[in-house]
């Protein structure tokens, strides 16, 4: 690799053979020391003892958590996101406040806030209105520890309305509108590219806006090397337009996770 940004796991779609809070020393004992988490409990509000057995989890394994999702409902599943869901309004706002305990043990700062899909029966005006309201909210509640909230255009679901950079730009945009400043775009490297994304012109032109990017290759979404996106071209590319933060991967290895990593030799 020709770019010297660095890394952090997906601990959701890496080392997922053992169970969650086992993974972040796995991924230290392979070589990383920043790990990221899609929601890591069944319940958007989960027990007290369930947040400090993570928080342990990560501060035995001496891994920074670096990235955390929102609670996203069923993910992998028919959810991919709350934020624009009218009906679980409350339980997303409930969340954020256990994402902001959670960022003040372990001093995350990227939060990604999954849009969700478009729902039978409700006016896609007021999800898109509710999805502002509940990002600025959230972009409210994570300021006080200097947090980010992150919008990503996923690829997968035609109900998902976030499907390229400029999607997710526009939104950004109507965000830092309403009133919240600590907003950005998630560059997912591999669903923009899946997407049908000229993934070079977006890192070209938008490096510098990212608030995170993460990486698959493409198509199969396995580590660097399983496909032919020329993922370190455009990571070279991105750090020379300005980006500065860590790559998540988050990939599906094609071999178990720890034997997925020879691509960084």
């Amino acid at each position: 690799m020709s770019h010297t940004l660095g890394y952090t796991v997906n601990c959701s779609l890496l080392f997922t053979e053992l169970p969650v809070n086992e993974r972040p020393r796995a991924a230290r004992d392979a070589g990383f020391h920043a790990v990221e988490f899609w929601w890591p409990f069944e319940s958007a509000t989960p027990a007290q003892a369930e947040v400090d057995a993570f928080v342990t989890a990560l501060d035995d394994a001496d891994v920074r958590l670096s990235g955390l999702n929102f609670f996203a409902g069923r993910l992998p599943g028919p959810d991919r996101g709350v934020l624009s869901h009218p009906s679980r309004a409350e339980e997303f706002l409930a969340n954020a406040e256990v994402v902001v305990q959670i960022a003040e043990r372990t001093g995350t700062t990227g939060f990604n806030a999954l849009y969700g899909l478009r729902q039978d029966g409700v006016d896609p005006a007021e999800q898109d209105r509710l999805a502002v309201r509940n990002a600025v909210a959230a972009a409210d509640a994570v300021a006080k520890v200097g947090g980010t909230v992150l919008v990503e255009p996923i690829s997968g679901s035609d109900d998902y309305p976030l499907k390229t950079a400029a999607d997710g730009l526009a939104f950004v945009a109507r965000v830092k509108e309403a009133g919240a400043e600590n907003v950005a775009l998630l560059a997912d490297l591999f669903h923009l590219a899946v997407n049908g994304e000229d993934v070079a012109a977006v890192v070209r032109d938008h490096a510098a806006e990212f608030g995170h990017i993460q990486i698959a290759d493409a198509p199969g979404r396995g580590e660097p090397g399983s496909g032919d996106l020329p993922l370190d071209e455009l990571l070279t590319a991105a750090q020379a337009g300005g980006y500065r933060g860590l790559v998540g991967l988050e990939y599906k290895p094609t071999v178990p996770s720890a034997e997925s990593f020879g691509w960084r030799n």
